[in-house]
């Protein structure tokens, strides 16, 4: 077939390329069309170890998929109320020494008897926001929504086997009043989930008050962005991860002391405090998103779940006390993108794919970043920071590197 032949065939299939097709000839064919517009070749895009058809509901207009390296940082040894043992973490990145530096992180807690870890909330929310003539109705319809909370209950389950509805919240703005749904969500990260059942419940309420309007997302609930109310909990789970270090292992795995490590710590809460920073830590977000891309998480909720605070304590005895806390640390086990290929496979390694297995995934992603704040800690109080991302971090073009 000439070539004009085939740009005129490919030009012809476009409309059912572009509709909705997940078979392999779909997905080819897309694939072939987008080669041809755009004159490059996608060799690695197509070499996809994901059946096309798995791909429908996580993506539209699918043509392959592309691959981040992954490598593995541990022993993790983690004594939590869930997770329990010692764990290899998954972690996928183009970032050079950043797994390097998650494994020192490691290494040190769990010669030092493991990290202890503990959930305090596990729920998700979503805040819808309803329009008044004034403010008087929109007060009465604050003061009342409580009083419905268990007719509204029933209409938000009706929609969902799994999720169920805790509380209902009330914040009144002038003539609006949001209206935080609070939800369980199982093992699921449960956003479209609560999203159906809480529209549900406000077509009900707008029908049965003086509302003449809703909105589905208010904003208040800090779904993809950071904000001082996640602070509280609510947006996914509260977990506090933390570890007893004694001053001669913190000196023969991370070449510093506690007292260093404190002064860093304190020293650099100021600066958060100057920039106005929402909560303190030196790098949740580099952890956050190579877990969560690794094991097919949705990675836009780093920006909630990195709010959160890291602290470094000196004891009496002159050892170091280190812990996290992330009130907003969305994971799931179940959903999503949690089944695609090799994401399920990272899960698996930790023992964390399926039902039953989201707390103790949330547990042993706060016990990794406790590693890696200690660890970057540790780099800039010994002054090896520059070092570290020059041996390790550092990736030289060579002209005529083979692709």
């Amino acid at each position: 077939m000439s070539t004009e032949s085939k740009k005129s065939k490919i030009g012809d299939l476009v409309p059912r390329m572009m509709a909705q097709g997940y078979t392999l000839e779909d997905v080819t064919f897309r694939r072939n069309w987008v080669e041809q517009k755009t004159g490059v070749s996608l060799p690695h895009i197509a070499n996809c170890s994901i059946p096309t058809e798995v791909m429908r509901g996580n993506i539209e207009n699918p043509i392959g998929a592309v691959q981040i390296p992954v490598g593995v940082a541990g022993p993790l040894k983690v004594e939590g109320d869930h997770a329990q043992g010692t764990y290899y973490v998954p972690l996928a990145t183009t970032e050079g020494a950043l797994v390097r530096s998650y494994e020192r992180g490691m290494v040190l807690l769990t010669r030092c008897g493991g990290v202890s870890a503990h959930i305090y909330q596990d729920e998700n929310r979503i805040a819808p926001v309803f329009v008044f003539d004034t403010v008087a109705q929109a007060h009465a319809f604050a003061q009342h929504v409580p009083n419905d909370f268990e007719q509204l209950k029933s209409l938000a389950e009706s929609t969902t086997r799994y999720g169920k509805l805790l509380r209902v919240e009330c914040f009144p703005v002038g003539r609006e009043v949001q209206v935080n749904f609070c939800f369980y969500t199982a093992d699921a990260q449960g956003m479209n989930m609560i999203m159906k059942a809480a529209d549900c419940a406000c077509q009900w309420l707008v029908e049965n008050s003086n509302a003449t309007d809703y909105f589905i997302f208010s904003g208040l609930n800090s779904e993809k962005r950071a904000s001082g109310f996640l602070f509280a909990g609510g947006k996914g789970k509260k977990v506090v991860a933390g570890a007893l270090l004694p001053a001669r292992q913190v000196r023969l795995y991370l070449h510093t002391t506690p007292q260093a490590l404190c002064q860093v710590w304190h020293h650099t809460v100021l600066g958060h405090i100057q920039a106005n920073a929402m909560g303190y830590n030196g790098h949740y977000a580099n952890g956050l998103t190579a877990l969560f891309m690794a094991c097919g998480q949705d990675v836009a909720n780093v920006v909630n779940a990195s709010v959160g605070i890291t602290n470094f304590e000196l004891t009496d005895d002159g050892d170091l006390y280190a812990s996290v806390t992330l009130p907003s640390l969305t994971v799931a086990t179940v959903g999503g993108g949690t089944g695609l290929g090799s994401s399920r496979e990272c899960l698996e390694m930790l023992g964390c794919f399926g039902a039953g297995h989201a707390p103790k995934f949330a547990e042993i992603v706060a016990a990794t970043l406790l590693a890696g704040e200690l660890s970057m800690g540790a780099a800039i109080a010994s002054g090896e920071f520059v070092a570290a991302h020059e041996n390790y971090g550092r990736n030289h073009p060579q002209e005529n590197r083979a692709v």
